[in-house]
């Protein structure tokens, strides 16, 4: 069974698929419903996801959508902070995930009381992640990316998605092992529709266990996300709710440790019945 340790040296572990769910303290995210800038509403959101199961709450200061511009630093520890300490005030044990490429973000965010860093870069955009991560003792999510969200999709290319994402896999374990973050540190995610076209992250979600034998916990994330919406016959992003729940089950078939989504209650439930049936 695999498992992550929690900065206080506390075993976690993936008895089944945890579900993360996304609170973005943002103006601009993708899906209007992820949007929570205000704190009293971020907080209640985030009571609803605790009510209805949620394992992880994943807290984003900055849209990395498509063409999305960065904010600066600063902006984005005032939007994710408050958010942590409020969350931390009412429930000491809930996990919480910061959602940043930023090491100053990621520093004032465990401070604040997160437990895991959720790095779309997989600690590539800022060079001192790698030691926020160690000093700090925390879990990193190591996403995939080809790019950055201002350019990743424009005509992004593979000569073998599958093989090149575990490559990248391979390459920033490697590298954090080397800086002294073991390997119980590290999560995995593809980056579903981070710089990669409809075909790609198909292939990908298709084949999410080719990445099963890097014996670390694999996140997938692909709720509401463009492909949804493409493959349910080019639908926005409020209607993609079913093909989310879809994703979720075959993720459960398919062993993934944890599935990132906007709609706690629904793909919880969801996932219940999964289990019932194995």
């Amino acid at each position: 069974m695999r498992f992550i340790t929690l900065k206080n040296g506390e075993k976690y572990y993936f008895d089944r698929m945890k579900i993360m769910g996304i609170l973005n303290a943002t103006p601009d995210s993708f899906y209007e419903g992820s949007r929570f800038m205000e704190l009293e509403r971020a907080l209640n959101r985030a009571e609803d996801m605790i009510k209805n199961g949620v394992d992880i709450i994943d807290i984003g200061g900055e849209s990395t959508r498509p063409g999305s511009e960065p904010v600066g630093v600063e902006e984005e520890i005032k939007r994710v902070v408050p958010v942590i300490e409020a969350i931390r005030e009412k429930n000491k044990n809930i996990l919480i995930s910061v959602d940043t490429y930023r090491a100053e973000t990621a520093r004032r965010a465990i401070e604040a009381g997160a437990d895991i860093i959720n790095d779309i870069s997989g600690m590539t955009f800022d060079k001192d992640m790698v030691n926020v991560v160690k000093e700090y003792n925390v879990p990193i999510i190591i996403m995939h990316i080809k790019g950055t969200p201002k350019d990743m999709q424009k005509n992004p290319q593979y000569d073998n998605v599958l093989k090149e994402v575990k490559d990248y896999f391979i390459e920033r374990i490697e590298y954090a092992l080397k800086n002294g973050i073991s390997k119980d540190k590290i999560i995995l995610d593809p980056g579903i529709g981070f710089g990669k076209a409809y075909e790609h992250n198909i292939e990908l979600i298709k084949n999410i266990d080719y990445f099963s034998d890097l014996n670390v916990p694999i996140l997938l994330a692909v709720s509401r996300k463009s492909s949804i919406g493409i493959a349910l016959g080019n639908v926005p992003p409020e209607d993609r709710l079913e093909g989310t729940i879809a994703v979720t089950c075959y993720a459960s078939m398919k062993n993934v440790d944890i599935i990132r989504v906007h709609d706690v209650l629904e793909n919880k439930r969801a996932l219940m019945m999964m289990e019932a049936l194995k």
